[in-house]
């Protein structure tokens, strides 16, 4: 009922020369599986990536968006301008943009409208700090932010990703069945808000996934693909990253 989903997230890393590696890495790998592959570089290479990318089978996304669809806020890039240069996915609500610039979850809500306004698919991240694990309160945390930053998305147009915030880039990976304990509910909270999307929506799960360990989160029956990081750079790593992935 689910195709598998692997999410390439480039951050600040990345040149045209990585673009054209990737493209290489891929020709002829994706034509005859239905996962699907995006890669998010840094948005100067959005177009750059779609035109070498395409060939390959490989779509592009964006690592963030403005909340605004246009205005006097000087360095922020709208998603449709993003939807111009060839970005068909946006990442809202890492917790990098959390953290570090204070990204609230009314900013992130504003966001998922203004990604689905354009006819993009959002790719909102939720996860929970060491601390919150410790404390017990995963549920209570994720379900906060899926509340919150969910409240106005058209669920037939979204894909979730859980990061663990512990995991990521620390090298620590949750175990297949930690992971696949939130996946599942975060499914059961997608059902409760809307049922008929609960079995094909797309869960994915992204914390530190790499060549040696993306087999067996994604053989978890809720998790879909993965958002991947560090390994991303490294197109012989996430070629072996994506043939991992599952069809459901």
């Amino acid at each position: 009922m689910r195709t598998s989903l692997v999410i390439a997230n480039w951050k600040l890393n990345g040149d045209l020369a990585l673009v054209k590696r990737m493209a290489q890495q891929f020709a002829g790998s994706l034509e005859k599986t239905t996962t699907t592959v995006v890669v998010c570089p840094p948005a100067v290479y959005l177009k750059a990536a779609e035109i070498a990318l395409a060939p390959a089978h490989i779509k592009v996304g964006a690592q963030n968006c403005a909340a605004h669809t246009d205005g006097a806020f000087t360095g922020e890039i709208s998603a449709q301008m993003m939807r111009e240069c060839g970005a068909t996915y946006v990442i809202v609500g890492h917790s990098e943009r959390r953290a570090i610039f204070g990204e609230t979850d009314d900013v992130l809500a504003e966001k998922i409208v203004r990604v689905q306004e354009c006819e993009l698919t959002p790719v909102f991240c939720v996860g929970e700090t060491l601390e919150e694990r410790e404390a017990d309160a995963v549920e209570s945390v994720i379900e906060r932010q899926l509340d919150a930053g969910l409240a106005d998305a058209d669920f037939s147009r979204l894909v979730i990703a859980y990061e663990p915030v512990w995991a990521i880039g620390t090298g620590k990976t949750a175990s297949p069945e930690q992971a696949q304990e939130v996946h599942a509910m975060i499914r059961r909270w997608v059902r409760s808000k809307a049922p008929e999307q609960a079995d094909t929506l797309q869960i994915l799960y992204g914390g530190s996934v790499k060549a040696d360990n993306a087999s067996t989160l994604f053989n978890q029956p809720d998790i879909d693909g993965g958002l991947v990081g560090g390994a991303s750079l490294n197109p012989e790593q996430f070629d072996a990253i994506c043939k991992a992935a599952k069809d459901t």
